[in-house]
């Protein structure tokens, strides 16, 4: 059977969420190519807050921005790091709003939805299912109270990145804190480590730090979200296909954000594609962002105590724009250098020389 459909290049997206949506819902800047969507439906409907720094290429999620943040800060036990921004404020949007409105446009776009088709006359598959993830591999774990005070208890004009008074016991372990209002925000406990913690630990780190560090006594929890994405590099689910998204090597593992770096990886999709030819899947990180990653990873899986000191240290030595840029894979050799003199010296030599010698899939 022809891979064509009256002229077109037939595509068929494995999975519906972010990676595969976000494609679809841009389809009208793909003419020469016939899109579907094969999912079973099986994924969850709870909400999540997706946060990201508003680069050129999320331009298109300005209409839906929950909030933007022209300040934000990162906060230990001894320092404070307040970083302000003009051109890359930090965003957030709801992740319903997102696949609800790319669902609404792939349907415009006259985009297929099938619940699973035959696919041996398709020309190109691009899979967005998850990645093989190897036991014990390091993972960014949260879970997160959406929050309403009966009074004016949060600055919203600062997003909080990550605060590090909260308990270091069970690995590195930070508070991240969008104020929506000075009454509403999202609190989420976060850890990088191997292992899901117990569900009181983040809901305990969670009530402690709206008491303790926000001065917070009467509130109501609205919502609850939560999940754990791997970090690293990791095998496709078919080597027989292309991945896209978390399966085609979007997601940051040093930091875990993904939803700027799948859409960093369709706009290179678009601008790449040629007519009559299939479409070509870049990762949006280069060679040496994921060597520093490794070595990264590997310090702090095994020197997580020095995290608070390595992430105020490193945005310290950067501006706000800076620092935006370097935690989108935009940073030149000059960013580098001043993230790699801000670092702990021994533990970041042990991990380089670790990473040459050893291939560890866990990372």
């Amino acid at each position: 059977m022809s891979n064509k459909l009256f002229g077109k290049t037939k595509i068929t997206l494995l999975g519906a969420g972010c990676a595969s949506l976000s494609l679809a819902a841009r389809a009208n800047e793909l003419d020469a190519f016939d899109f579907t969507i094969v999912d079973s439906g099986a994924y969850s409907s709870k909400d999540h807050v997706w946060g990201f720094w508003c680069m050129p290429w999320l331009l298109n999620t300005n209409s839906m921005s929950r909030k933007k943040w022209f300040k934000w800060k990162i906060v230990s036990h001894d320092k404070e790091v307040i970083h302000s921004t003009d051109l890359f404020p930090y965003s957030a949007i709801n992740r319903n709003e997102w696949i609800s409105n790319c669902n609404k446009k792939a349907l415009n776009n006259k985009v297929h939805f099938k619940e699973k088709t035959l696919l041996n006359d398709i020309s190109q598959i691009l899979d967005s299912r998850p990645p093989k993830v190897p036991e014990g591999n390091m993972l960014q774990h949260f879970v997160g109270y959406e929050v309403e005070s009966k009074n004016d208890i949060f600055d919203d004009t600062t997003a909080i990145l990550m605060d590090f008074r909260c308990d270091q016991s069970l690995g590195m372990h930070f508070i991240y804190c969008l104020p929506f209002s000075k009454r509403q925000a999202l609190i989420e406990s976060t850890l990088f480590t191997s292992e899901i913690a117990p569900s009181k630990f983040y809901d305990n780190a969670i009530k402690k730090y709206l008491n303790k560090i926000i001065g917070a006594d009467d509130y109501k929890i609205l919502r609850e979200e939560k999940g754990a994405i791997p970090l690293g590099v990791f095998e496709k689910r078919n080597p027989l296909y292309d991945g896209i998204g978390g399966n085609g090597g979007a997601i940051r593992p040093s930091s875990g954000y993904a939803f700027s770096f799948i859409q960093k990886q369709i706009d290179k999709i678009i601008s790449s594609s040629q007519s009559g030819n299939k479409l070509k899947v870049y990762v949006p990180h280069s060679r040496f962002e994921l060597l520093m990653d490794r070595i990264f990873l590997k310090v702090l899986r095994r020197r997580y105590e020095l995290a608070p000191r390595i992430f105020t240290n490193m945005a310290n030595s950067l501006s706000g724009d800076e620092f935006a840029k370097f935690l989108n894979g935009e940073a030149n050799i000059k960013l580098w250098t001043k993230v790699i003199f801000a670092m702990p010296k021994i533990p970041f030599i042990a991990g380089f020389f670790e990473t040459l010698k050893n291939k560890d899939p866990r990372w």
